[in-house]
């Protein structure tokens, strides 16, 4: 009777963590349609969804979650920002925000994971954007540009309003959801 029961609630874990991470993947994926075009990289609302992701999933799922976005819009799912989709997005100018998009909810989710408190959830959230256009811009210059000040000011800098603005956003919409899910990520 026990292992059954214990099987269940495993279960129920498991699909909660499952409906979590198709959330979030269909959150950033209407994020990348809510866009100002702008070149050589549009401003879009994706990146605040991948920075809940990894505040509200926790590390791994909110890495899961990116990962199943990339990977909808590598197999032709047009998801990606425009609407786009192909494998060739991965190697396109955006490129570099997309992997950063990794890297940031599973930074955020780990940080965030320590402690919860608002002075910690902005300081996770802030460290998220920075990793996203830090690994744009730099991909920027590697591949494109070739010029890091360029690179900086047109893939970094550009961003830093309109990215305060949803950090904020972020924290509040953080901050708003904590009581209901007890301040505890799935990971």
């Amino acid at each position: 009777m026990k292992d059954a029961t214990l099987r269940s609630v495993s279960s129920a874990g498991v699909l909660d963590q499952l409906k979590g991470i198709a959330l979030f993947t269909a959150l950033i994926s209407v994020g990348a349609q809510i866009y100002i075009p702008h070149e050589p990289v549009p401003f879009t609302l994706q990146t605040l969804f991948v920075i809940l992701a990894g505040a509200f999933l926790g590390w791994r799922n909110g890495i899961l979650s990116v990962l199943l976005y990339l990977f909808l819009g590598a197999v032709g799912v047009p998801i990606f920002a425009g609407p786009t989709a192909g494998f060739s997005i991965l190697l396109g100018t955006t490129a570099g925000y997309l992997f950063g998009f990794v890297l940031a909810a599973g930074i955020v989710g780990a940080i965030i994971k320590a402690d919860n408190s608002i002075l910690w959830t902005l300081l996770s959230m802030f460290i998220g954007f920075v990793v996203i256009f830090a690994c744009g811009a730099f991909y920027l210059d590697i591949v494109y540009v070739r010029d890091w000040h360029i690179s900086m000011v047109q893939g970094f800098l550009i961003f830093s309003y309109w990215d305060l603005i949803k950090l904020a956003a972020a924290v509040g919409i953080y901050r708003a959801f904590l009581p209901r899910s007890n301040g505890h990520n799935v990971s």
